[in-house]
């Protein structure tokens, strides 16, 4: 039997530094009208999509690098969004920068259900690039410097009719994230990014950024019977180019859509969560078929590092 979650990625065009977030809520608040419109129960957003890419940026001045960061979440800002999906009766993931009463700051994302109200909350663990200022960098990508790793692990909630993680950006990088929230018995698994085309570190091919984006988003989706559904920021930000590839990938590791511009794009799919019930069922049994048990019988037989959770 079928079980229908209709799901929606709304991709963000560039935010400029000289942009409001009051301008940014209004290009949310149409897109989210939009994916209610095509029949969408929940609308992810990108990561920190409420401002510029700002860790792009070198800044010493505490109070330069604050204006980037949310106090509360809603705020006076971003209430609209919040008001007009309870109104519209759709859930959303939306990212951006939290800074906590105590001056913790983490890259977040927080998940809204369909009366407004914030379920969950997920702050970024695989937080990339460097903390010191690299002068002959063609940018910057200084999260380790604005962020602190994240401290609430990766969790499953139950909400809208499935169960639902979340994760940001270089999460998706690691085979740990999606496992361990499909050991939980993820159904689905949101996602925000904002990922340069060009690779500050190493002369990594640009089409490579593309590709192993996809890959990653597929393999993870299909090894663990997930449904994913994955939200950029892209296009040019005052000049500095993101990738776009906004993508809603099932439980067979296909690309059920994707965005095709880098510019503002909503994408849809009606997902059947029983598609991904059928895979964990014959295909990723993890109670018949997983043996935890000898990855770790492996690792003490030959040091490597520490096998997968559970």
């Amino acid at each position: 039997m079928k079980r229908p979650f209709p799901l929606a990625v709304a991709q963000l065009g560039p935010i400029h530094l000289a942009d409001t977030r009051e301008a940014v809520v209004r290009r949310l608040l149409e897109m989210l009208r939009e994916a209610a419109s095509r029949g969408a129960e929940f609308v992810v957003f990108p990561e920190l999509a409420l401002t510029t890419f700002f860790p792009r940026w070198w800044m010493t001045s505490q109070d330069e690098i604050d204006r980037f960061f949310e106090r509360s979440m809603p705020n006076a800002a971003t209430q609209p969004l919040f008001d007009e999906a309870r109104r519209l009766r759709i859930g959303f993931y939306l990212g951006y920068a939290e800074l906590t009463p105590e001056g913790e700051r983490f890259n977040t994302a927080v998940m809204v259900d369909r009366e407004g109200a914030i379920v969950g909350r997920y702050r970024k663990v695989h937080l990339p690039g460097h903390s010191e200022h690299k002068p002959a960098a063609p940018f910057q990508h200084l999260e380790k410097r604005y962020f602190q790793v994240g401290d609430e692990g990766f969790k499953v909630w139950d909400t809208m009719g499935t169960r639902m993680g979340m994760c940001i950006c270089n999460d998706r990088r690691w085979p740990e994230t999606f496992r361990v929230m499909s050991l939980q018995s993820a159904e689905v698994v949101v996602l925000g990014y904002n990922t340069p085309s060009v690779n500050i570190h190493w002369p990594e091919p640009p089409h490579l950024r593309m590709f192993h984006h996809l890959l990653l988003l597929q393999a993870h989706a299909h090894e663990n019977a997930l449904w994913v559904g994955a939200a950029a920021k892209c296009g040019a930000e005052d000049g500095f180019h993101m990738i776009a590839g906004s993508a809603i990938v099932s439980p067979t590791g296909e690309i059920a859509a994707q965005s095709s511009t880098e510019e503002d794009e909503v994408i849809f799919v009606n997902c059947d969560l029983a598609l991904g019930d059928t895979f964990r069922k014959f295909v990723f049994n993890f109670a018949q078929h997983r043996r935890p048990e000898h990855y770790r019988l492996i690792v003490e037989r030959t040091g490597a590092g520490d096998p997968l959770p559970g």
